[in-house]
């Protein structure tokens, strides 16, 4: 479980976070979502310990992200930035290899090869795994980078915003992935997401932000309803119920 305890963070006179305090249990997939500055991705950025609070504190099964080695928190979560920039010119392979960091310090073994081969099949990259980043297409790209985070191993995936950039097929494929991660390989994710609709149908609960605080938490038929959502993002929104899943419908 991630444990979320009166969390601040300041950019200079600009607050980002106010009092902050959440709970997120292991298993299945957590969005959280909320309008442009809402904090979510700062939030997100604490728990992997990218920046540092102001004040307040972050827990991973009871270990302070602040104060656990690097090494042990590696192997416990990952984490997928929004910006993601290559330096060098890598094949898939390659860049999946880096997720094996944390485990074997740069030296491949037999272990970290086959973990390496599971996150390619699981993201269906085999094919393309000698093929260079910058030849993929912005999709495969984007699994390519999972395939990384997932290729370490960890108990936790946190993702901030892997659909940007991805046109809703491929946005569609991605969420459908990373629930079956969740679901099929036990793992937790928590994932930063603009479109409501994807945190809807494809998440098992959502967490709402505003302002810097956590304005909602529950399952998708708590969070998406008319009222919330309106006040939320302050502007009229419809909800309706196509095949069991709730959709957004903005207006107005």
């Amino acid at each position: 479980m991630i444990e979320v305890s009166s969390l601040c963070k300041s950019y200079g006179a600009a607050p980002v976070l106010h009092d902050v305090s959440l709970s997120l249990p292991r298993g299945g997939v957590t969005s959280l979502i909320g309008p442009n500055g809402a904090g979510k991705s700062t939030l997100l950025s604490l728990i992997a310990r990218l920046i540092v609070p102001d004040s307040g504190s972050v827990t991973v099964d009871g270990l302070d992200v602040t104060r656990t080695p690097g090494p042990v928190l590696a192997r416990r979560l990952a984490i997928l930035r929004q910006e993601n920039h290559l330096v060098a010119r890598l094949t898939v392979r390659e860049l999946v290899g880096f997720g094996r960091f944390p485990h074997s310090g740069g030296r491949l073994t037999a272990e970290d090869r086959a973990a390496i081969d599971r996150a390619l099949d699981y993201l269906e990259l085999a094919p393309l795994a000698d093929r260079f980043i910058d030849q993929l297409s912005g999709g495969q790209r984007q699994r390519a980078f999972v395939a990384m985070v997932l290729a370490q191993d960890t108990d936790y995936l946190l993702l901030d915003e892997p659909l940007n950039n991805l046109d809703m097929k491929h946005a569609q494929a991605m969420m459908r992935l990373l629930a079956s991660a969740a679901h099929d390989l036990g793992k937790t994710v928590i994932v930063v997401l603009h479109d409501i609709n994807f945190a809807s149908c494809h998440s098992d609960r959502i967490v709402a932000m505003r302002q810097g605080r956590i304005f909602a938490a529950g399952t998708p038929a708590e969070i998406v309803t008319p009222d919330l959502l309106g006040e939320l993002y302050e502007m009229q929104i419809a909800v309706r119920e196509i095949d069991g899943q709730r959709i957004a419908l903005f207006y107005g």
